[in-house]
């Protein structure tokens, strides 16, 4: 048996026969596939193509003759045994008739079995090779057809080639009278194997006048192109025609930017006689590449120049193309998303103006905020624009960003005052509520002589008189430039007033605070109320990232820790809270941004930044979503005249 496993269709109505046939075709090596009706069987075939097809005679509707002779029409090569009993010997003989491959009778031997798929088998077996030698023969002769009639061009291709030889050399003497060399708009030139020109057209001689006898190199700028190492030196050497770009020296000096073609003219023997050369001009060519270069020069200087951020992004928003302004901000790393390099977000911006255009067409605009290299934040307002190609489709999308920082911080300190006042009144009315609430606890525990009652009105007092004049001390940073009032205070009572502030709210919050003050004591030059004001927010801030993180079991804890030196305070507050993702540590400083939704009013940081700032101080933050945040102030323990330097890393 071939070692290929063969597939035999095995086609009877009795199921145990299938069954107990089929096993013991299995075991003789086959794949076996079952059908109890000539239906079936034919489906089969023409789905999985068996190679064999094992059948009864006798079955209901189609009968095995039948379906042998259905089998035939539709592949005259299937290979159909039949089962038949002692009694159905006429239906065999006629199954033979149709060119069934063998037949068997009932009940089935293994041996006789085996022995019958064997020869089929090898009948199959040979059909195949037989296949393959036929198709290799042909394979055979259609190479070795196509060889004798390449070998036919050659011959056909040579008999040219001397065709052409003899005609040229019977012209060599006359060249410049024939009108064919005459009236083409190029410089030919003829060329014997000792490298001396001995023919050229009219158009070359007035162009560089009479070379012939001169060497086919003398009219070459290029020192270099001597002997071997001229166009036509290279075609006698290598037997193959050249092409170069090069400068030629014409008959009045000039230099005549040229391309240069040679081709080989071989004699009888198969050996190069003489060299064509054809050399074309190209000073208006060379012209036109030298005017699209200063065309592509000016346009980029023009594009690199724009006082915008200009860049083209494809499909999959990477950038393709950025102006030196993009570049030099954001950078113009290749295969980077445009969301990536200038949000920091790994999925495209919500609302991303560069979408809105590949989806229809249309340009589309929008304002936003994007982050620099070095962290800085740009208000920037972006328009896009369709690139499209030769059929219409927008493959491109070019995105032109002007930086309106300034005028949006302008606009924004006049435009939100109102908004500002209006969100403030609102937060305010509703803590003045709660302190009339706070206060009728104190009168009410007052007249009955309840201290508790007391103690919880007034601390609720106490702390919405805090928040009040927080809010206020916000407002009024905001709402113009506050100067500083300075003054010399001991550094031990003036961080001590904080911890007193917060301490409480995180007890109350269930938060755990811890205080150190490492360092050399003393006293501080600052705004005590400003500076105490932005220490607070960053310490509110982190009570309330605790209390607001649902992990189950986790135990919150915020530590303040302030280290003080001669010149520098290095303040250290630290929770480990619900943390912030990059998006938000790049725009938490940012006028009206706030991650607590409705519940932030967006002042608290942009005025601790702010109060910071004055004092000469710089801010480091790291934050990681579910783990929790870092703020490292350093600032002056004297705000100091001149400029001072203070890195803002969070080491």
């Amino acid at each position: 048996m071939n070692k290929m496993k063969k597939t035999i269709l095995l086609v009877d109505d009795e199921q145990d026969i299938r069954k107990f046939l089929g096993m013991s075709l299995e075991e003789l090596g086959y794949s076996v596939l079952t059908a109890s009706t000539g239906a079936e069987a034919l489906e089969l075939y023409t789905r999985e193509q068996p190679e064999i097809i094992l059948t009864d005679v006798k079955m209901p509707g189609m009968s095995g003759v039948d379906l042998l002779i259905a089998l035939k029409e539709q592949n005259p090569d299937a290979e159909v045994v039949m089962i038949t009993g002692h009694g159905d010997m006429d239906m065999a003989i006629q199954s033979l008739k149709h060119e069934a491959a063998d037949f068997i009778t009932k009940p089935i031997q293994d041996e006789i079995l085996e022995a019958t798929l064997k020869r089929v088998s090898e009948k199959i077996d040979m059909r195949r090779k037989l296949n393959e030698y036929t198709n290799n023969l042909e394979r055979m002769v259609e190479e070795k057809s196509a060889q004798v009639i390449e070998l036919e061009r050659q011959v056909a291709a040579r008999q040219m080639v001397d065709g052409i030889a003899s005609a040229l050399r019977s012209i060599t003497d006359d060249v410049g009278g024939n009108e064919t060399f005459n009236a083409m708009p190029c410089f030919i030139s003829l060329h014997n194997a000792y490298l001396e020109i001995v023919a050229v057209n009219q158009l070359y001689k007035k162009k560089f006048g009479n070379m012939i006898g001169h060497n086919s190199w003398d009219l070459y700028a290029d020192p270099n192109a001597r002997d071997a190492g001229c166009p036509v030196g290279r075609t006698f050497a290598t037997g193959k025609g050249q092409r170069y770009r090069k400068t030629l020296r014409t008959f009045d000096g000039d230099q005549l930017p040229v391309i240069v073609h040679t081709a080989p003219i071989f004699d009888q023997e198969g050996e190069v006689d003489m060299v064509l050369e054809f050399t074309v001009d190209i000073t208006e060519v060379k012209r036109l590449q030298d005017e699209l270069r200063a065309t592509r020069e000016k346009y980029q200087v023009l594009f690199d120049e724009i006082p915008c951020f200009v860049s083209v992004i494809d499909k999959d928003f990477n950038t393709t193309a950025s102006n030196r302004l993009y570049n030099e901000l954001f950078g113009a790393e290749p295969g980077v998303p445009c969301h990536k390099v200038l949000a920091h977000r790994d999925t495209p911006c919500t609302k991303c103006p560069a979408a809105k255009t590949f989806a229809d067409g249309k340009t589309h605009q929008r304002e936003t905020i994007i982050t620099a290299k070095d962290e800085r934040k740009y208000n920037v307002l972006v328009w896009t624009a369709p690139l499209r190609d030769e059929n219409g489709e927008v493959t491109e999308v070019m995105e032109l960003a002007a930086d309106i920082t300034q005028i949006r911080e302008l606009q924004d300190h006049l435009a939100s005052l109102g908004l500002m006042i209006g969100s403030m009144s609102h937060g305010i009315k509703g803590m003045l509520t709660a302190l009339d609430g706070g206060i009728y606890r104190v009168e009410s525990g007052m007249k009955r002589g309840d201290e508790d009652r007391m103690q919880a009105g007034w601390d609720t007092v106490k702390d919405l008189t805090h928040r009040i004049r927080s809010m206020v001390m916000q407002m009024l940073h905001y709402a113009k430039n506050r100067e500083l009032n300075v003054e010399e205070i001991e550094l031990k009572d003036f961080f001590q007033a904080i911890v007193n502030i917060i301490a409480p709210q995180a007890h109350k919050a269930g938060v755990e605070f811890e205080y150190d003050l490492h360092g050399t004591p003393g006293t501080l030059t600052v705004d005590a109320h400003v500076l105490s004001a932005a220490l607070v927010n960053f310490l509110e801030n982190a009570v309330d990232a605790c209390a607001s993180d649902s992990t189950p079991d986790k135990k919150h804890r915020v530590t303040f820790d302030v280290h003080a030196t001669e010149e520098i305070l290095r303040i250290h507050i630290e929770d480990n809270g619900t943390g912030m993702d990059q998006e938000t540590r790049e725009k938490m400083f940012t006028l009206f941004f706030s991650s607590k939704g409705f519940k932030g009013t967006g002042l608290g940081l942009f005025v601790s930044d702010k109060s910071i700032r004055q004092h000469g101080g710089v801010i480091g933050v790291n934050s990681a979503p579910g783990v929790g945040t870092e703020f490292v102030v350093r600032i002056p323990r004297r705000i100091p005249e001149g400029e001072i330097t203070i890195t803002d890393d969070c080491e």
